[in-house]
C-alpha cells in the first residue's frame, strides 16, 4: 500500500512523534510505503499534494482535530486514537488494508443493455469515522493543546518574578497592602520597569499571557468544531468567561457553544451574492452576538457559581481529603501517560493554579515525573528483566522524567501494560499524596526539576518524587520477576517477554 498519515496529540510533544515513528517502522517491515505528517508543537511538515493524490489510504492517528482534514476527501480513511498507533501500529495498518480491500465491491455482471450498477462501499467501523464521544474529546484536547504554551510561558514568568522580586511583587504591580506596607500600583505601563524593576515586568507579561488561557482554550475548541468561523465567537466566549468569573469551566462550555453556533450558521444556504461576505462579516457578527448574549444572560453566571464552589472546596481541603485528592490525581497521571485521563488531571491542576491553589499543581507535576524516573531506576537496578531497547529507553527516561515528560514511560507500558501500568499508578499515587501531605507548592505549571527554584518546600517535593519513584520501581521489578518465574518449569527457562511478543 501507499499510505499517508497524520499524527497529532494534545501537547504536540512526545506522542505525536512516537506514533509517527511506530507507523513508519511497522510500514517498512510490512513492505508498505508511508509518508507521515506530524502536527506537533514544532509545527507541521505538510504532506505534498502529490503524496496525497498517489496514496491508497489515509491514517489519522490523533487525539485532537486534524488540521486541513479536507485534503483527504474521497480517500479511504482510518481514524484511530494516537496511543493505538504507538502501541499496535501493525493492527492499524491491518485496519487500513482491510478498509482498502473492502472499498470497491464487485457486483454481478449486468444484463445486456442494462446500465452498470453503481459501485458500493462496504461499511466498516473504520469507514464511519470517530464516534461522538471521540469527536468531543478531540475538540476539547485541541483547545488544551493550543492553551499549554500560554500556560508554560505565563506561569513560569510569574513564578520567576516572585523568585526575583519577592512575594510582594504582585502588590507592587497591581497596588494594595502587603505586610503593612501600601503600594500605589503601576497605572502607566511605560513606567513599569522604573517602578518595579525586571521582576515587575516579568510579572506583568506573565499575567497577560496567563489571562489568555481561557480565551485560547475556548477559541480553539470552537476552531476544532467549525474551523476558522468558530475562532472569533470562541475567543469572545472565553474573554466573557474571564470577565464573569466562570474560568476554565466557562471556557469549555463557551467554546462548545461557539463551535455549535458557528456550525449551525455555516449550514444555512444563502444566495451566491451573500456567500462572499458570510465568512468575513455575517458569521463572525451573528455568532459572536448569539454566543455573547448566551454567556452573559444564561450560561455564565451558573458556571461562575460552580467555579467559585470548586475554588472554595480546593482551598478548604486539608488532612486526609487533600491526601486522597493527591493520590487520585497521581493515579490519573500514570494511567495513560499523556493520554486523555492524564490531560484531565493536568487541566484540573491548571484550573487550581489559576484559582490560586499551587499545591494541586505541585502534586500533578510530581506525579507525572514519577513513571519515567521509576522505569529508568528499574532498568538500572535489574537490567536483566528488560530488553536491550528497553534499557536504552531507560537511559533516556531519566531526562524525560526529570523534565516532566510522562510519555517517556510509554515504550515500557506498550510492551507489558498489565504489569507496568498498575505499578506506575501505585508510585504516582504515593507521590501525589505525599506532596499534598507535606504542602509543597508549585507556581510553575511545567518544567519538572528545572523549576525546582520556584517550588514552595522544594525538599518536600523532592522527597515525594523519590518516594513514588522507589515504590513504582520496586513494583515493576517484583511484577516482572513474578511474571518470569510463573512461566518457568523444571529444567526449562522461559523468558516471559519473548512469550508475550510471540503471543
Amino acid at each position: 500500500m501507499k499510505i499517508v498519515a497524520v499524527t497529532s496529540c494534545p501537547t504536540g510533544i512526545a506522542h505525536t512523534y512516537m506514533a509517527a515513528e511506530s507507523l513508519e517502522e511497522a510500514a517498512k517491515e510490512a513492505g508498505h510505503s508511508i509518508a507521515v505528517e506530524t502536527q506537533g508543537a514544532a509545527g507541521a511538515n505538510p504532506l505534498t499534494d502529490e503524496q496525497i493524490a498517489s496514496a491508497d489510504v489515509v491514517i489519522l492517528a490523533a487525539d485532537v482535530e486534524v488540521r486541513n482534514r479536507e485534503r483527504f476527501a474521497g480517500k479511504p480513511t482510518v481514524t484511530v486514537p494516537i496511543k493505538r498507533a504507538i502501541n499496535d501500529p501493525n493492527a492499524v495498518l491491518g485496519q487500513a488494508a482491510a478498509l482498502l480491500a473492502a472499498e470497491p465491491v464487485a457486483a454481478a455482471a449486468p444484463a445486456a443493455g442494462s446500465p452498470p450498477p453503481p459501485a458500493r462501499v462496504a461499511a466498516t467501523p473504520a469507514d464511519r469515522g470517530p464516534s461522538g464521544a471521540t469527536r468531543l474529546r478531540q475538540w476539547l484536547m485541541t483547545g488544551v493543546s493550543y492553551m499549554i504554551p500560554f500556560v508554560a510561558a505565563g506561569g513560569i514568568l510569574i513564578a520567576l518574578s516572585f523568585v526575583i522580586g519577592g512575594a510582594q511583587i504582585a502588590t507592587k504591580v497591581n497596588g494594595g497592602t502587603f505586610h503593612g506596607v501600601t503600594y500605589p500600583g503601576v497605572t502607566d505601563i511605560s513606567k513599569l520597569l522604573a517602578q518595579t524593576g525586571l521582576a515587575g515586568v516579568m510579572f506583568k507579561i506573565g499575567g497577560i499571557s496567563f489571562s489568555m488561557l481561557v480565551p485560547i482554550l475556548a477559541g480553539f475548541i470552537a476552531y476544532a468544531m467549525a474551523d476558522r468561523p468558530g475562532l472569533v465567537p470562541g475567543i469572545v466566549a472565553g474573554l466573557l468567561a474571564n470577565a464573569i468569573g466562570a474560568g476554565f469551566l466557562g471556557g469549555l462550555v463557551g467554546g462548545l457553544l461557539a463551535g455549535g453556533v458557528a456550525l449551525a450558521i455555516l449550514r444555512i444556504k444563502v444566495p451566491k451574492a451573500v456567500a462572499g461576505i458570510m465568512p468575513v462579516v455575517v458569521i463572525p457578527l451573528v455568532s459572536t452576538l448569539i454566543v455573547g448574549f448566551l454567556m452573559i444572560a444564561a450560561v455564565g453566571q451558573p458556571i461562575a457559581a460552580a467555579t467559585r464552589g470548586l475554588t472554595d472546596w480546593l482551598n478548604g481541603l486539608n488532612g486526609s481529603n487533600a491526601i486522597a485528592l493527591g493520590a487520585l490525581l497521581g493515579l490519573m497521571m500514570a494511567f495513560d501517560m499523556g493520554g486523555p485521563v492524564n490531560k484531565v488531571a493536568y487541566t484540573f491542576g491548571l484550573a487550581s493554579l489559576a484559582a490560586g491553589n499551587q499545591q494541586v499543581m505541585a502534586a500533578v507535576m510530581a506525579a507525572g515525573m514519577t513513571p519515567p524516573l521509576a522505569l529508568a531506576l528499574a532498568t538500572a537496578v535489574r537490567p536483566g528483566l528488560f530488553t536491550k531497547p528497553e534499557r536504552e529507553a531507560g537511559n533516556a527516561a531519566w531526562l524525560l522524567g526529570a523534565s516532566f515528560i510522562t510519555e517517556g514511560a510509554i515504550p515500557f507500558a506498550a510492551a507489558d501494560p498489565l504489569r507496568i501500568i498498575p505499578s506506575l499508578m501505585v508510585g504516582s499515587a504515593v507521590t501525589g499524596a505525599v506532596v499534598m501531605a507535606l504542602h509543597a507548592a508549585s507556581p510553575a505549571p511545567h518544567g519538572g526539576i528545572w523549576v525546582i527554584g520556584l517550588i514552595g518546600k522544594p525538599l518536600a517535593w523532592l522527597v515525594a518524587i523519590v518516594a513514588g519513584t522507589a515504590v513504582s520501581a520496586a513494583c515493576v521489578v517484583v511484577a516482572k520477576g513474578l511474571g518470569r518465574r510463573s512461566l518457568a518449569t523444571p529444567g526449562l527457562t522461559v523468558d516471559s517477554r519473548k512469550v508475550a511478543v510471540a503471543g
